[in-house]
Formats: structure tokens, C-alpha cells, sequence
């Protein structure tokens, strides 16, 4: 407790500028090594600025209150009868009063939303899972569930309730996505390019860092061949150009852009800003550099500017450690060079469209 204490009191002083430089470098530099640091520098900065906002408005209030007190209600009232005279006069007496709790009025408004805004500034990172119509089917959809294994039972072949993107991470079916994408299902599959769906079950789940490993199990499932991305275990840098392929609708969407900060939304260290095209169901794709290697996974966006985030690849790679290894078989390689190296876009995605997968949830 006391640990806890002291480190709330020098991320505040932190926060406040109260540090010196040496101990400022010290604390960013621990920041960028401690994760659960660096989440609580995120809330406590949220936290300080609606408290300010607060103080602000609690101000301005008090400042109403003291305009209130000098107004005479009684004389102003008198004064709304149809006298001219008495309302001009009445104006030049307490037009500035007037005038400042107009003032307040506005200030007041926008004081209050901000308020709001600062203490709920998590509603502004919105998570990139797909609400997914269930009044009606696409031609797409048809076709994919007259494709899809014969096997499978009816609810399958239904539209999902929730819906995003998966990648694999071996060739014998572990699939890697969001877990706020699968979070609370009650039965979950992934579809292929070819349209057809397999069932998968949740082995890992990291809501730390909103990872989730998921598991095909389906007889009907063939293994895939080798998979052609590595995965990247440096850090990108900004203006490095990167691309995405997933399922914000019924087929592969690719989107392209750059990163444009090294750490994501609110500051947090443990992902990338990116300014890439994203849309809901986009979360859980995976986000490469042009040498086909996996720098990070989508995970939402700002819905303020349009700004979207994608988890670092250090931490898929820290997930797929936590599966035992054996069991991976021919798994996402850090070491191997990546396939899709200095294949034109096109052939790549070519290559990557077999190993992204639709991800649909239902919920009983």
C-alpha cells in the first residue's frame, strides 16, 4: 500500500511538472518499461483534468451566485411591465451583470461538457467490433453460408451478433484478435476468404493489453501452409508505412497509412497512433510494414479525430509465449524473414488473405 502511495504522489509531481530533469528522464524512462506504470501516468492525467474542469465550473458558479445576489428580482420584474422608460433604465443599470451571467451561461455549458468529456475521455477510444445486422442477408452472405461446411449447425450460418478480424499465428489454427471482439461470447467462429466457417474456442485472453488467442476447433479444418509475415520485435518509427487487412464489411478490406506516434491513445505506451483508414470490424486485424512484417494489431480508434491505435507487436509476441509451444506447431516466427519482402502490394495481399479471418460472436 504504502509502494502504491508513494508512486501516485511522484506520478502527481510528474504530472505537475514538480520533477527535475534527471528525475523526470528516470520516471519516463521507467514509463516506458513498466506498462502498469505507464496506464496509471493515463488515469491519473484524466484524473487531474477533470478536477480542474470541476474547480473551474465549482468558479464560475460561485460567480453566478454572486451576480444573482445583486440583481433586484422584484424591481426587474416591475420593470418587464410595458414602461419603456423604466426598461431602458433598468437595462443600463444591470446590463453588465447581465451580460456576465451570459457569460457564465456559455462558460457554464461548455465547463460542464468538458467535464464530462475529460472524465469520460475512454468513450472517445472507441473499440473497433461490429454491430452486424440480423434483419437481413447479403447476396455475399448466402453464397458464403451455401460454401460453408455442411456439417455446421444453422445458428452458423446466421449473421454473428458482434463481429471483428483475426489473423493466425500458426499453421495448425491458433488465431489472434481483440478480446473486447470476443469478450462475454457464447459460441465463436471465423470465416475465411473462401467463406468458409469453422468453430474456435478461447485459450488465452489478456484484458491488460485486449489480446485474445483463439483455438479452431473444427474437423473440417486443413492446416495452413507456412505462414508467410514475420513478426517485427522492434519498434516502428513514426512516418514508417504500414497497411491493414480486415472485415469492417462482408470482404477483405485493405487499408494503408503510416505511423504518426509511437504511442497511442492518451499517451499509452503499449501501442502505436496510426493514421490509417478503420472502421468498425476492423478490430483485431493485423497491421504490417511494407516488408510483410507484423508490427501490431488494430485496436480501435479516437473517435474525436479519427485517429487509430494498434497494439505493439512486442505484446503478441509476450501472448503467443503463453501458449505452450509444442502445441503451436509451425508458429509466427520473429527470427525468419518475412515472405512477403519486396512483393508488390498486390502479390502480398495475395499471400495474407488466407491467414485473415472474419471473426463472428453470438450471444445466446
Amino acid at each position: 500500500m504504502r509502494n502504491d502511495l508513494e508512486l501516485d504522489a511522484i506520478i502527481e509531481d510528474y504530472l505537475l511538472g514538480k520533477l527535475n530533469a534527471q528525475e523526470t528522464e528516470a520516471f519516463e524512462q521507467l514509463r516506458r518499461h513498466d506498462a502498469i506504470v505507464d496506464h496509471k501516468v493515463v488515469s491519473h492525467k484524466v484524473f487531474l483534468e477533470s478536477m480542474t474542469q470541476h474547480a473551474s465550473q465549482l468558479r464560475l458558479k460561485e460567480q453566478l451566485n454572486h451576480i444573482h445576489a445583486e440583481i433586484n428580482v422584484e424591481e426587474l420584474a416591475s420593470a418587464l411591465k410595458p414602461h419603456p422608460s423604466r426598461i431602458v433604465k433598468m437595462w443600463y443599470r444591470y446590463r453588465a451583470a447581465v451580460a456576465v451571467a451570459a457569460s457564465f451561461l456559455l462558460l457554464s455549458s461548455i465547463s460542464i461538457y468538458s467535464i464530462q468529456h475529460s472524465s469520460q475521455q475512454g468513450e472517445r477510444f472507441v473499440q473497433l467490433g461490429k454491430k452486424v445486422a440480423n434483419i437481413e442477408k447479403s447476396q455475399s452472405n448466402l453464397i458464403r453460408n451455401i460454401n460453408s461446411t455442411k456439417n455446421t449447425t444453422a445458428k452458423k450460418d446466421n449473421p454473428g451478433n458482434f463481429g471483428g478480424t483475426g489473423f493466425a499465428i500458426s499453421s495448425n489454427g491458433y488465431i489472434l484478435t481483440n478480446l473486447h471482439v470476443i469478450n462475454k461470447a457464447d459460441s465463436i467462429y471465423i470465416q475465411n476468404s473462401k467463406g468458409e466457417s469453422f468453430k474456435v474456442k478461447t485459450v488465452y485472453s489478456d484484458p491488460q493489453y485486449d489480446i485474445a488467442i483463439l483455438k479452431i476447433n473444427d474437423a473440417n479444418f486443413t492446416a495452413l501452409a507456412t505462414l508467410p509475415y514475420s513478426i517485427k520485435k522492434t519498434t516502428s518509427s513514426i512516418g514508417e508505412n504500414v497497411y491493414t487487412l480486415g472485415y469492417p464489411k462482408d470482404d477483405a478490406v485493405l487499408g494503408e497509412g503510416y505511423v504518426s506516434s509511437k504511442n497511442g491513445f492518451i499517451g499509452d505506451t503499449t501501442q502505436y497512433q496510426l493514421s490509417i483508414p478503420v472502421n468498425p470490424g476492423n478490430s483485431g486485424g493485423p497491421l504490417l510494414d511494407n516488408n510483410g512484417n507484423l508490427v501490431g494489431v488494430i485496436s480501435g480508434k479516437d473517435q474525436a479525430d479519427g485517429a487509430a491505435f494498434a497494439i505493439k507487436s512486442k505484446y503478441i509476441l509476450e501472448a503467443m509465449q503463453a501458449i505452450p509451444q509444442d502445441s503451436l506447431g509451425k508458429r509466427l516466427s520473429s527470427t525468419k524473414k518475412s515472405v512477403l519482402s519486396g512483393m508488390k502490394r498486390t502479390k502480398q495481399i495475395e499471400k495474407l488473405q488466407d491467414y485473415v479471418f472474419m471473426v463472428k460472436v453470438y450471444h445466446d
